[in-house]
């Protein structure tokens, strides 16, 4: 057994028990072993003093936000009035093609027997509508109009007259409404606004700078077909189609089932509560309410 280092008496191990374990956190050199490094002025920051030749940046009066040096700044490069005017304000529609429609009811992703409106797209991953981002709807696109053989009953915002003409050339029927963002966004994503047991609210009239551009039907709610749009006879015969009769077809009553002006889903009217916990709809009776909520 190894004895007792020479000139360490029991105070030096109690000395060195009491001492905190050495680490990289408490070390420190003598105080003498270090001394400071002398440079001469030309070494570190002589002369220019790291600020470099003339300019604003050396005198400290650097140039104003969006200088670009020789060149014209980005802001006097772009156009100021009118051509840009009204951009954030503008409306967006999701392009659907009939192609993709076509692919979605193969698929059974859509439901061809029931109406469809943008709730069930939606659902179906057919499009992707964003009412922050300024998303109004979905536009109906000819891509596909060769090759579309499904009988729908489609709700759309906007449509195309070739992509009208290939529906009804199947017996199908096309209708376009609007709807406010607030309506978009509750028929988009229905479950968190039922989960928050809110009555459906009433869906807001079309503005009336959108008139021309808006296909309804002459209601109280609801604006003019455009004079200068086709009728169906005369787009059916434009585009080579031969209409069928819906009202002898076994699907009438599919293909003849509307939105009223003032609803956001079929099936349910506003004022109602649609309870999901217990799978219920709640109806008001107050004729307030029901007055109200009438269009």
């Amino acid at each position: 057994m190894a004895g007792l280092v020479r000139g360490a008496g029991p105070g030096a191990l109690d000395l060195l028990r009491a001492l905190p374990r050495v680490s990289l956190a408490n070390l420190r050199p003598n105080l003498s072993s270090r001394k400071r490094e002398t440079r001469r002025r030309g070494q570190r920051r002589g002369r220019k003093c790291g600020r470099g030749p003339k300019g604003k940046r050396q005198r400290g009066t650097r140039p104003q936000l969006g200088f670009e040096g020789v060149q014209t700044p980005f802001y006097l490069r772009i156009p100021k009035y009118g051509f840009n005017e009204g951009h954030s304000f503008r409306r967006q529609y999701q392009p659907l093609s009939l192609n993709r429609l076509q692919y979605l009811i193969d698929l059974g992703r859509v439901d061809p027997t029931q109406p469809i409106d943008l709730t069930q797209l939606v659902n179906g991953r057919g499009v992707t509508i964003q009412p922050s981002k300024r998303d109004c709807g979905v536009q109906l696109v000819e891509e596909g109009a060769d090759t579309f053989k499904a009988k729908v009953n489609i709700e759309v915002q906007l449509a195309s007259e070739l992509a009208i003409a290939a529906i009804e050339r199947n017996g199908g029927v096309v209708t376009t409404a609007f709807y406010d963002p607030r309506s978009l966004e509750i028929l988009c994503k229905p479950i968190p606004f039922f989960l928050r047991g809110q009555p459906i609210p009433k869906r807001m009239l079309p503005p009336r700078h959108q008139c021309p551009s808006t296909l309804m039907r002459e209601t109280e709610a609801t604006w003019r077909i455009p004079p200068d749009f086709p009728k169906q006879d005369e787009l059916a015969k434009k585009y080579g189609c031969i209409l069928p009769d819906i009202t002898k077809d076994e699907f009438f009553k599919l293909l003849s089932t509307r939105k009223d002006p003032r609803q956001i889903f079929f099936g349910l009217a506003p004022g109602w509560v649609v309870n999901m916990a217990d799978k219920k709809i709640l109806k008001s009776t107050d004729e307030k309410l029901l007055e109200y909520y009438r269009s």
